[in-house]
């Protein structure tokens, strides 16, 4: 399984960037961190991070056929961005959009998020610890979707199979 995480403008800058709302924890450490969980789980995670819109959209475009899910946290242009939306929409990959704060709880143009109709789950407000919370959820429905019947338990009799 092969996960692809997508950093958008100024999270390059974690770690000095209002260490207020989003602590001391890089960029470089998130992704270190959460490389050694998705290798726990036996799962190639890759790492990409652009202050540019459509470098974002190429490589959500460059995923499909690649990637079985993404991680995004398109900062910024999570607010703004009909065109990331578009991407993530047209590649059909299951998206799971992160933000570190609660978005809900800041001003309120960062209350709407163009990405979280076409994402599979959206995890906001745990601080780094939300990078590893999307991670997990992702990986356990990519796990669900690849293997459908995992919760599900049959009865067998001598002539039908009842699956509950």
């Amino acid at each position: 399984m092969k996960i692809l995480l997508i950093n958008g403008p100024n999270l390059n800058m974690l770690g000095t960037r209002e260490p207020e709302k989003y602590g001391n924890t890089t960029l470089a450490d998130i992704e270190n961190n959460l490389k050694n969980i998705a290798s726990s789980y036996d799962v190639v995670l890759d790492c990409f991070q652009s202050n540019f819109e459509g470098n974002i959209i190429d490589k959500i475009q460059s995923a499909m056929g690649v990637y079985d899910g993404i991680i995004i946290n398109a900062g910024g242009l999570t607010h703004t961005s009909v065109s990331i939306r578009d991407a993530i929409s047209a590649v059909s990959i299951p998206t799971v959009e992160v933000h570190m704060t609660n978005i809900h709880a800041r001003e309120e143009f960062r209350h709407t998020s163009m990405i979280s109709g076409v994402s599979v789950g959206q995890v906001i407000g745990f601080g780094a610890n939300s990078y590893k919370f999307a991670l997990e959820g992702l990986i356990s429905i990519l796990n669900k979707e690849n293997n459908p019947n995992n919760n599900k338990k049959s009865e067998s009799t001598e002539n039908e199979t009842v699956v509950h």
